[in-house]
């Protein structure tokens, strides 16, 4: 029983509130329908069905083309991020950009330098260090509980 208890206790004090999570992109294909949508009534019934039809094209094209990402904005210097490479995934603090070169270096290895090409970092993967609030509330839950049954214990 004490095993499991130490082992339960060591488990949760190596866990982190920090988790790597992808930024949402703001969809703004929404924002353009509503403008056609509430836009000035025309003049003339006959120019009416011509602007609809060159909107609704107009739309079309913005939902079928995703927005580019930079990727030079998305990953500034001393930013804690989580990259996809080719595949393979890298936990990394940017230290620079050369050219349309990223350098950086591994989170817990600072000695080592990675050069990646900004062609080969995934845009839509990347992934920063953030604060979790639910991770933090069921840690302290669990502490909490843990101080409750010890002293209960102890009382016994």
């Amino acid at each position: 029983m004490r095993k499991n208890l130490y082992l339960i206790i060591v488990l949760f004090s190596l866990t982190s509130c920090y988790t790597y999570q992808v930024k949402k992109q703001v969809d703004t294909t929404t924002g353009n329908q509503q403008e056609s949508k509430n836009g000035s009534a025309p003049v003339n019934s006959v120019s009416a069905p011509m602007k609809s039809t060159t909107a609704e094209s107009q739309n079309l094209n913005a939902q079928q083309m995703p927005v580019p990402v930079n990727i030079q904005e998305k990953l500034p210097p001393n930013k804690n991020v989580k990259i996809n490479v080719e595949g393979r995934s890298y936990k990394i603090i940017v230290d620079k950009w050369e050219s349309d070169s990223l350098v950086a270096h591994p989170v817990h290895n600072p000695k080592k330098i990675l050069k990646f090409h900004k062609n080969q970092i995934n845009g839509e993967k990347i992934a920063e260090k953030r604060f979790s609030q639910p991770i933090a509330d069921i840690i302290t839950v669990t502490a909490y509980a843990g101080i409750a049954a010890s002293i209960w214990f102890l009382l016994r």
